[in-house]
């Protein structure tokens, strides 16, 4: 009998090229591709004497040196050593809010938001922020799950209570640095986990069901009754410009509604089949990072915006597959988490370009220029190949007879 089972063991053991979740790198490797394309071309605006593509280039290199070495640490151990990185997480946002400005801390676009290393070297906590939070959820889910042996309407809202208590610190600290775009990323990490922790629709319905009865009810007052919301919030009508500005942009096209207007103009012109490889006419500011899209649109026309959301629908569908057949209810909270995140990053990203959303200064993942952005996504995509390497093969085996 032991030796049947030793025998069912070695038949079942992996090489290490088998652990290896190929396609989920081939995905990033074609939006690194699509990345170092669109910068490229974006450049050729020359809005900036840096060469933004060289950047991306050593940034992705990093990237995939942070995914492949998270990869070799099992779940198991992450799960261990989950509140000691929230704490850390915590402690670094703290820092940005209580440290005096300097080459350090220093002010960037109006916000106090990076540490800069030797000059040159800049981290954005909150982006890691993500990361780890989706993390500490789903060790709290977990924990709460395991130990809950009889399920009822009471469990449920301790969860709640639990949910709400890990995840309000880092939303006040992110929220101090006047970042509300990942505040908002943050609350759709929040939101996914949720969902998927076993509440109960009973409690969770009717609070989607209000939050969106509020959320549409702001904006029609924005639209229709701006003295109301002076009145009744204090917030005056010229504070509300960016929202003014997301409803009518050719009013503010001398301001807040340029951007809008351009990306527009942009995506307008591009057609079907777009104006080519750096063939862009339309002045876009930053169009390397929140409005990458937009050059998408213009140079790559329908026909490439079209390939750049497939591709995120290629990542989504892979991520939620390992959800599905993992047996670990902790891996599986992080995965949904990470897709909500980067859903609500595209959503966003994309809309603000075509004037479905407000605009915010939210990149879309793994194509805008920028470090801490890609290397916190990075972080993400390893412990999502962490959770494959380290799976068992029968779990391996289960995934593939899905797809």
């Amino acid at each position: 009998m032991a030796q049947s089972s030793n025998t069912s063991r070695i038949k079942f053991k992996r090489s290490w090229i088998e652990k290896i979740d190929w396609w989920l790198i081939i995905l990033i490797i074609g939006f690194f591709a699509i990345s170092l394309t669109i910068i490229t071309s974006a450049m050729d605006g020359q809005q900036y004497g840096t060469n933004f593509a060289e950047r991306q280039i050593l940034y992705y290199i990093f990237g995939f040196i942070l995914a492949f070495s998270i990869m070799h640490i099992s779940p198991k151990f992450m799960k261990k050593w989950v509140f000691a990185l929230y704490t850390i997480g915590n402690v670094a946002l703290l820092g940005l809010l209580i440290l005096p400005e300097s080459s350090f801390t220093p002010t960037i676009n109006g916000a106090k938001s990076w540490y800069v290393f030797f000059g040159r070297l800049s981290l954005q906590p909150s982006e890691f922020m993500k990361i780890i939070l989706m993390l500490t959820l789903s060790k709290v889910v977990y924990d709460h799950n395991r130990f809950t042996y009889y399920k009822s309407f009471q469990t449920d809202i301790i969860l709640l209570m639990k949910i709400g208590l890990t995840s309000i610190i880092p939303m006040i600290l992110i929220l101090l640095q006047n970042d509300l775009g990942t505040t908002l990323v943050l609350l759709a990490i929040i939101l996914g986990i949720t969902v998927v922790s076993g509440v109960t629709w009973r409690i969770l319905a009717p609070f989607l069901i209000a939050l969106s009865t509020i959320g549409a009810t702001l904006i029609l007052a924005i639209i229709y009754k701006p003295e109301l919301i002076d009145k009744l919030l204090g917030i005056k009508t010229y504070q509300l410009g960016r929202i003014n500005s997301w409803l009518n942009p050719a009013q503010y096209s001398d301001g807040e509604g340029f951007h809008l207007m351009e990306s527009l103009k942009a995506i307008g012109s591009g057609g079907l089949f777009g104006k080519g490889f750096k063939g862009g006419e339309v002045y876009i500011p930053e169009n390397h990072t929140d409005f990458i899209f937009s050059v998408i649109g213009e140079e790559f026309g329908f026909i490439g915006t079209v390939v750049v959301l497939v591709l995120f629908l290629a990542l989504f569908t892979h991520l939620i597959r390992m959800a599905q057949v993992t047996t670990n209810p902790f891996s599986s909270y992080f995965l949904i988490g990470l897709v909500s995140m980067i859903i609500f990053h595209v959503f966003q990203n994309v809309g603000m370009t075509i004037q479905v959303v407000p605009i915010t200064g939210i990149p879309l993942p793994f194509i805008s220029y920028g470090g801490s952005s890609l290397w916190a996504l990075m972080c993400g995509i390893g412990i999502a190949l962490s959770i494959f390497y380290h799976s068992d093969a029968e779990l391996i085996k289960k995934y593939k007879s899905v797809k």
